[in-house]
């Protein structure tokens, strides 16, 4: 423990994160606070706009790469940092995926999956450099497909190219359906884009690392501490940065963040200068909010990083860089498809079963030794600062191994604390995975028919008991808070991150995944054998549930193009009033 994360200040504020996860958990006999009544004729607008600025229609990419999924973790070429490579990052990342119809209901659906279908996380880009950009920071606008220039910076002539990604949440989008517990789910959907964003870059050859920012240079950063711009508005919550490299080999395992934080300084200076110009006023995402939930921001300011909680000395990585060896059940499906045509499913069929070679790829996709996704976070996600999550399965229907309840421990060193805290009654029956890495062990903990468990733990969603395996994430809770409260925020967006994962795997096999924010938390840990005493610290804690299967599609709901016949017409580059 650093000197800074034992001050009294750090221990009142994990005290609060405790407590707010405390509150917000469902329970058998209720759920967590949240709103009586919803007006479900006026949702929260889905796009935030910037009114006053000048916006840039981006080319919109009709071509698919020739690269498969299985290939993009393999070395390949890295494409020029330009209008039409930025316009692809979005479109494989945030961009709209389609619409969707039925009846008199039309609704789209994103690239990036989210909780309810709601969306509070929005993209911001940092350019400098690049060749029909201005050099500044943009908003970008998902619903046409552009920048809203934000900010405009003095351009330098002797500049490097370079970009940065910034991600915030507009909390109230979860709030107005989900009341206290949204704050999860902004953080839950914050980790699904960081595995979006790094899925899609490398699809361009590039990768990314996050960077280490306290919360008021983040602010900054992406002009959210600009009140006037969001007044009678609602605020986004800063969540985080990201420098893309365009070289994957120049990102070494021992660089700290204080030199990532150097080397993004010398390239672009992220915070505004005095020359730089604003434009834009935010847009009302809520004209007529009926609750408000004040732990929200409570818990938001808690857990925002400080000067002091940013970490200035290199880690030893959990990043190995070791690569699996697992081609059983290689796919040769464009990566671009994967990503563009990903859902999440709303029903499966309950009779399906899954070959055992897609759920060893599976597993084998969720080790951290894996370069690809992992790599865009590497310092956070250490021993050190963030320990890894693991994995408990609820296989109902896969060939060769008996329906039960599993655990895939995720670092080795924990197996003796899942071992100590889980029913002692467990037989932990090692599983072997075929062409796996040494040190990923699967194990039966009970052979039972666990459908109707996995389905009642998750809220009674017949999605957790129909499909052929269902996932609860456990995080190593007290391991991760004493390093402080922005670690709450990190196990989250590491379980985003790692279903993220499984929805591009499952796509990938034909398969199709859905997250599950709504499970009872105690009751989970009841049935793993785990203590629930509110007043003594937790080893462990479910953090998310998943669940992946055959899915059954409803072909009464009609789907069309993510974008107008007269959006694709109109030329890139057009710039618009906004």
């Amino acid at each position: 423990m650093t000197p800074a994360i034992a001050n009294h200040d750090f221990s009142k504020q994990v005290a609060l994160v405790r407590a707010y996860h405390q509150r917000t958990k469902h329970r058998l006999d209720g759920y967590a606070p949240g709103p009586d009544t919803i007006d479900w004729s006026a949702p929260p607008d889905p796009f935030r706009r910037f009114t006053g600025s000048r916006k840039i229609l981006l080319p919109l990419c009709t071509d698919q790469l020739t690269l498969t999924f299985d290939q993009l973790n393999q070395p390949h070429s890295a494409q020029v940092l330009n209008l039409d490579s930025i316009s692809q990052l979005l479109q494989w990342s945030f961009a709209l995926a389609a619409w969707k119809e039925y009846g008199p209901d039309r609704w789209a659906l994103r690239i990036n999956p989210s909780s309810g279908n709601l969306h509070p996380t929005e993209a911001y880009l940092i350019v400098r450099a690049v060749n029909g950009l201005a050099d500044g920071l943009y908003h970008y606008g998902v619903e046409d497909h552009s920048l809203t220039l934000r900010r405009a910076d003095t351009p330098s002539t002797d500049a490097a190219s370079s970009l940065y990604i910034g991600l915030s949440n507009i909390t109230w989008r979860e709030a107005w359906k989900y009341g206290e517990r949204a704050f999860r789910y902004c953080q839950l959907d914050t980790g699904h884009a960081l595995g979006a964003i790094r899925y899609a870059l490398a699809c361009l050859g590039w990768t990314a690392r996050l960077l280490q920012l306290d919360h008021a240079t983040l602010n900054a950063s992406l002009g959210l501490d600009r009140s006037d711009d969001f007044a009678k508005v609602e605020k986004e919550e800063a969540e985080l940065l990201l420098a893309v490299h365009l070289d994957s080999t120049a990102l070494t395992t021992n660089q700290s963040s204080r030199q990532l934080n150097q080397q993004a300084s010398q390239q672009h200076n992220f915070i505004a200068s005095d020359n730089a110009t604003w434009y834009g006023q935010a847009s009302r995402i809520d004209a007529h909010p009926m609750y408000q939930w004040p732990v929200i921001e409570q818990v938001a300011h808690a857990t925002r990083a400080t000067n002091q909680q940013v970490t200035t000395t290199g880690l030893v990585a959990r990043l190995t860089n070791k690569q699996t060896d697992n081609q059983t059940a290689s796919s040769l499906r464009l990566a671009t498809d994967v990503i563009t045509q990903r859902r999440s499913a709303q029903r499966f069929d309950h009779k399906h079963e899954m070959p055992a070679e897609q759920l060893w790829q599976l597993l084998c996709s969720q080790h951290s030794g894996q370069a690809l996704p992992f790599d865009l976070y590497q310092e956070i996600n250490t021993q050190n600062l963030c320990p890894p999550l693991h994995m408990v399965l609820f296989i109902h229907r896969v060939t060769g191994l008996a329906p039960g309840v599993y655990i895939l421990p995720r670092s080795e060193a924990s197996t003796a604390l899942l071992k100590q805290t889980l029913n002692p009654d467990f037989v932990w029956q090692p599983i072997a995975i075929p062409n796996a890495p040494t040190d990923l062990n699967l194990y039966l903990l009970q052979a039972l028919p666990a459908h109707f468990i996995a389905r009642r733990l998750s809220c009674a969603q017949a999605i957790a008991g129909d499909c052929n395996i269902a996932w609860s994430m456990l995080a190593e809770w007290d391991n991760a808070l004493v390093n402080g409260p922005a670690a709450y925020r990190h196990l989250h967006w590491e379980a985003g991150l790692l279903g993220q994962i499984l929805y591009l795997q499952a796509e990938n096999m034909g398969l199709r995944g859905t997250g599950i924010g709504c499970y009872f938390d105690d009751a989970c840990h009841e049935f793993l054998g785990m203590r629930n005493e509110p007043d003594q610290q937790a080893p462990l804690q479910a953090i998310y549930h998943f669940s992946l299967g055959l899915p059954l599609v409803d072909q009464r709901i009609q789907s069309h193009p993510p974008y107008s016949a007269e959006r694709m017409a109109m030329p890139a580059g057009t710039l618009l009033e906004s």
